[in-house]
């Protein structure tokens, strides 16, 4: 998986889930920060959250989900 269809799965599930635009989730969500795995052998990649409170609570408590479902991408 890319770093940009991770993205576009959170978002639609933070759409679904909690309600709001695309637009707005992914400005709270910021972009995928793909790491390399000889560095990261559990999961690649990261977000620094900088929505509100209910948006940064959102995304993590999905997060936790996404990674177990896919610890690496690639980011092209």
């Amino acid at each position: 998986m890319t770093a940009g269809a991770l993205e576009d799965l959170i978002i639609a599930r933070l759409t679904r889930a909690s309600g709001g635009t695309a637009r707005g989730w992914r400005m709270a969500l910021g972009p995928i920060k793909v790491r390399d795995a000889a560095t990261h052998p559990h999961c690649n990649w990261e977000v620094e959250p900088s929505g509100t409170v209910r948006e940064t609570a959102a995304i993590e408590r999905l997060l936790d989900t996404v990674r177990l479902d896919h610890p690496f991408v690639t980011a092209r």
